[in-house]
């Protein structure tokens, strides 16, 4: 997705800046509502992550002009510490598509961005590719060099995470985070995901594409680069 983020607080900003990109998505950033508003207006957005508190003009206010001065429909979702009814009632009136109150989480966020984002265009497919690695995830099926790979819901999640962020890698706390949120299992579940993911994409093939980084996480890499596991 291609997202702006308006946002006065350098240190949110950089964390969700930080976490999207990761997960493969492209971000323009804005610290007040006048540029937030100025750049929605002048370029194409999936959809606009907004908080309330703003300097030069209220979140609001920049919801409000894009429907009614611009009618722009770009989702909106409404990212802001204050969590009254009479708060959430006015974001949604100013058009907003989405209320996420401050603090949240990161995965909490990237998914109400993909459900907006596929709202407002139900049609679009969702194919990711990296070299011959193929995923749909509107039918949830994975496949190498048009064969089909027999992998979990979970393990799926998992590849989809590191297509995304390819040719970045991904932390082991990025991927526990995105299966079990902030409270992973006692054990250590993960390796038998990676394990399978492994059998499934590497094994029966003539070249890896997945390594691990001692310390790090995991990554995709294509043939011709140097990697180790």
């Amino acid at each position: 997705m291609k997202i702006l983020l308006v946002e006065d607080n350098p240190d949110i900003a950089g964390n969700i800046g930080e976490y999207l990109e990761l997960q493969g998505h492209q971000l323009d950033f804005a610290g007040d509502g006048v540029m937030g508003l100025r750049l929605a207006v002048e370029h194409s957005f999936d959809v606009i992550i907004l908080d309330i508190n703003l300097p030069r003009m209220d979140g609001f206010q920049v919801c409000h002009k894009l429907r009614e001065e611009h009618q722009l429909e770009i989702p909106v979702l409404m990212l802001t510490a204050r969590d009254s009814l009479a708060d959430k009632v006015m974001g949604y009136q100013m058009g907003a598509w989405d209320y996420l109150v401050k603090p949240f989480e990161l995965v909490e966020l990237e998914l109400r961005l993909q459900a907006l984002s596929l709202r407002n265009a139900p049609n679009r497919s969702r194919v990711l590719e990296v070299a011959d690695v193929r995923l749909n995830l509107d039918e949830w099926q994975a496949t190498r060099a048009g064969i089909p790979l027999k992998l979990h819901r979970a393990s799926l999640r998992i590849l989809e995470m590191l297509m995304r962020a390819w040719p970045n890698a991904v932390t082991r706390n990025d991927l526990e985070r995105l299966l079990w949120g902030d409270e992973p299992p006692g054990s250590d579940p993960l390796r038998s995901h990676m394990h399978e993911l492994r059998r499934e994409m590497d094994k029966p093939f003539d070249f890896n594409m997945l390594y691990t980084l001692r310390g790090i996480g995991f990554v995709l890499r294509v043939k011709g680069e140097d990697g180790g596991d």
